[in-house]
């Protein structure tokens, strides 16, 4: 703990020692108030000024310390100054005290219970940020809730000081002139709790709900505003209606199916989306092929003198389409057809709130639904280089067309889809480059993660240019060139095709978002709130589109939200949950993770422990020949609870479920110490992890005692 922390703990400490240990509080009753109000007002009488600043000085200390006896300094307030004047002096003196505890429990406890319970109190600070100020509005309306517990707790939110102050300033002020205005009558008083009647409790708890009525006829307000210019259907021909045939848009589809509603899906191009067609799919056909030949190079690693491959690039992806057709029907129009779903091959264009315009081969149909959601998706981006579109590139759109292999391939970004087709690519045979601007590749994660990436690719000849910036495309001779800048100088990078894998951009042109007014998020994505609502409270967005995680998995995650909310959101609406979030990139080694990493966790100041199992010591690694990689597992100090999982190494992926159930369920690593792994297998890895986690933990005093027990016996 900081020195100026300790200082300020110990202060406050002193003072209410001093307080109890001296029996102070028994000048802040109501009994020693009625004996001693003629000789304060005397005292007020003859040094009018001085008695209002004493007074003011004592209220705030009795409030900033959190002492018992604010009420009876509210009634002497009263007693003393009058109704106007005791009302004023009380109304600032109680706001600056409580807002002097609010600083005081922020600086002392915050830190400390960030570190303590981040997982719980990440949902609570989201709360506080969108509606902190209802919330303690509410709060201070309502005498039945300690409002030194009140400045305490919101402490340790992220409120901020200014909004803390004028909202119980505001809050307080009816409560501070029942408790003044008593105190004009103080002769009739004889115990507080006659000053709250249950009907004046009952009076303050409506007034109280004052708030959150407010916002409700605000929302109601700004719907009503959103909604001004359109004219709402008489009837509807669909519950839903869903715009993109992605892993996001299926999913929707399929849910308001299953719960027998009238669903239509719109998709302009093919079924499945990018998963299915330029994405998840095909690049892990890819990977596979890839993967096989790296084993064959690698045969005397097995135990065989030599081995060879000879193969067509063509027909590797030829596979890849043939994989791709394989896995066609899961997402075909037929199948969910079958399932109810009304799928539609066209164009929508969101015409009005209730509106979806399709054209087809057929012509234009206009289709009137309840609620939409658009699961439109997202392109790759590509950054305007000089010269880019006359050198020609690729993306993870269009790479699968390509049936010659590069020679050399120059590849623009380190991130999943960067790295994951750089290595492919080198293992096929072409010459990689990769160009990152950043220090290291694959940024998102620890260091250690990029390091050991790195390591795997600099062994298999991939030239990886890091602190790179991408400058110019030129051709001279024939030669495509890219001039990039590096420690400010200018290098010249030879090659024959260029792939662009920096990042994708969310799909909200073409189909009526910015001619409907549908708000845009700071990314460019289609603005959501909590319950993936935009601000039209019937259209949803789902996927690449709204964000903020752009994976298959979070799209169809967030598609079960959008549909119930959708359809059962007059009764019941739902928040997104994206507490247990993994993600995986499959490059070789394999890196996946869900929760924190070290940097994460550093940069948002949440205390951790790091527990690494090297993945080097496992015998199923060992025996596979892939004895390499590491679990690092992140927990709060001191506990078994996990906050984040980095795993590096063969089938990563895969053994990640593992923690991500963990996680969801609230499972630590004791759970996974205490369960049976299959010997010989990777997932073994998981329960070592744990061990170490144990090891490091181990009652050193309990296990002392334990060994001589054991000598006792022995002797």
């Amino acid at each position: 703990m900081k020195t100026s922390r300790i200082v300020l703990l110990v202060l406050i400490a002193v003072l209410v020692v001093v307080f109890f240990a001296f029996d102070l509080q028994q000048y802040l009753t109501l009994e020693s108030l009625k004996s001693q109000q003629a000789a304060i007002n005397g005292y007020r009488l003859q040094h009018p000024t001085l008695a209002i600043l004493s007074y003011a000085v004592l209220y705030v200390a009795v409030t900033g310390l959190s002492l018992p006896g604010a009420a009876v300094m509210t009634l002497a307030g009263g007693a003393v100054f009058g109704l106007f004047w005791g009302t004023l002096i009380v109304s600032f003196a109680s706001s600056i005290g409580a807002t002097l505890a609010f600083l005081a429990a922020r600086f002392l406890l915050r830190d400390w219970v960030k570190a303590k319970f981040s997982t719980r109190l990440q949902a609570i600070d989201e709360g506080v940020n969108r509606e902190g100020g209802f919330y303690l509005f509410t709060l201070r309306l309502v005498p039945v809730f300690p409002f030194f517990m009140i400045n305490l707790a919101m402490g340790l939110t992220p409120i901020t000081v200014r909004t803390f102050y004028w909202v119980s300033q505001i809050g307080m002020l009816a409560g501070t002139v029942v408790y003044v205005n008593a105190g004009t009558q103080l002769a009739k008083i004889d115990s507080l709790s006659g000053i709250l009647s249950p009907a004046l409790i009952g009076s303050f708890a409506l007034l109280g709900v004052f708030p959150l009525l407010a916002k409700k006829l605000l929302d109601m307000d700004k719907q009503r505003k959103v909604y001004a210019r359109w004219t709402k259907p008489a009837h509807f021909d669909n519950n839903l209606v869903v715009i993109g045939a992605g892993a996001g848009g299926l999913v929707t589809a399929y849910i308001a199916a299953a719960v027998q509603a009238k669903v239509t899906l719109i998709e302009k191009h093919k079924m499945g989306g990018d998963c299915l067609n330029t994405g998840c799919v095909p690049s892990k056909a890819l990977i596979r092929s890839a993967k096989f030949l790296s084993h064959i190079k690698r045969a005397q690693e097995f135990g065989i003198k030599q081995a060879a491959a000879d193969f067509d690039f063509a027909e590797v992806m030829e596979r890849v389409q043939q994989v791709i057709k394989t896995v066609e029907p899961h997402d075909s129009i037929e199948r969910y057809t079958e399932l109810g779903v009304d799928v539609i091959q066209g164009t929508a264009k969101i015409v009005s709130p209730w509106e979806v315009e399709v054209t087809t081969a057929e012509g234009v149909k206009t289709l009137v639904t309840r609620s939409i959601v658009i699961a439109a998706g997202a392109r790759p981006f590509v950054p305007p280089i000089p010269g880019i579109e006359q050198a020609g590139y690729l993306t993870s759109d269009t790479v699968w067309n390509l049936r010659a292999l590069p020679a050399r391939l120059l590849v623009l970004g380190g991130g999943p889809i960067g790295c994951e087709l750089a290595q492919t690519f080198a293992r096929l045979g072409s010459q990689v480059t990769q160009v990152e601007m950043a220090p290291r590749i694959m940024v998102r994660e620890d260091a250690d993660v990029s390091a050991a990436v790195m390591a795997r690719f600099s062994q298999e000849g991939i030239d990886v240019r890091v602190n790179h910036t991408a400058k110019q495309f030129v051709i001279e001779n024939g030669e495509k060139i890219l001039l990039a800048e590096f420690q400010g100088q200018t290098v010249r990078i030879g090659f024959d095709q260029v792939l662009v894998a920096i990042g994708r951009a969310a799909n909200v042109d073409g189909y009526g978002v910015k001619e409907l007014g549908i708000g845009l998020s700071p990314r460019n994505t289609i603005g959501t709130n909590a319950f993936q609502q935009t601000n039209y409270p019937n259209i949803f967005a789902v996927g690449d589109v709204a964000g903020p995680y752009q994976f298959t998995h979070t799209a169809a995650h967030q598609a079960w939200y959008a549909a119930v909310n959708a359809l059962f959101g007059q009764f019941k609406k739902f928040r997104t949950d994206y507490s247990v979030i993994p993600w995986a990139t499959f490059t070789d080694p394999e890196v996946a993770r869900v929760g924190l990493n070290e940097q994460d966790a550093n940069a948002q100041g949440i205390a951790y422990e790091v527990s690494i199992y090297g993945i080097d010591d496992l015998d199923r690694a060992i025996a596979d020949s892939e004895a390499h990689g590491f679990v690092k597992v992140l927990t709060q100090p001191g506990k078994d609870k996990i906050l984040g999982v980095t795993i590096v190494g063969e089938h990563a992926g895969d053994l990640l479920a593992e923690f991500v159930l963990a996680m969801k369920h609230g499972l630590g690593l004791n759970k996974i110490l205490g369960t049976i792994h299959t010997y010989p297998t990777l997932a073994e890895a998981n329960k070592y992890a744990a061990g170490v986690w144990k090891r490091a933990h181990a009652p050193q005093k309990l296990l002392a005692w334990v060994g001589r027990f054991h000598s006792w016996q022995r002797n």
